[in-house]
């Protein structure tokens, strides 16, 4: 999700029995629906909601918390973007497809979803041998 996304979501939009969180006036301006992880419902379930909003912080208080921690860590120059960057790497890593991404992250243009992916040759291997097992040529 993007920061903004985040920032927006309110108790209305997630549904936590099936799942969903409902995303809705997005930075393409399209409404999306996107599964949770169970460690996401399970840490949504323990929050207390005692606001509209399910993060009731301003984009500034995102901003200095995410500082401290980056500060904390001593990692330089990682930026809250990064992680959507990153979680779109690891989705293609763990198989899911191109459409599949795209429905999560809100990319409208498979180019864009393209310079999120870093798929190393490597880990196609395992894919190419169980596709072309020995005899299917």
């Amino acid at each position: 999700m993007r920061r903004s996304e985040i920032l927006k979501l309110t108790w209305n939009d997630v549904n936590l029995e099936t799942g969903i969180a409902s995303l809705f006036d997005t930075k393409n301006g399209d409404d999306r629906h996107i599964p949770l992880t169970k460690t996401a419902i399970q840490l949504l379930s323990n929050l207390t909601q005692s606001s509209e909003f399910v993060f009731p912080i301003s984009a500034n208080c995102l901003r200095l918390a995410w500082e401290r921690c980056r500060n904390k860590s001593n990692i330089k120059g990682l930026r809250f973007h990064d992680l959507r960057h990153e979680a779109v790497s690891r989705f293609f890593e763990m198989g899911l497809s191109v459409p599949e991404v795209a429905l999560i992250s809100g990319h409208k243009d498979v180019r864009q979803l393209f310079r999120y992916t870093h798929l190393k040759p490597e880990n196609l291997i395992a894919k190419y041998s169980s596709i072309f097992k020995e005899g299917n040529k």
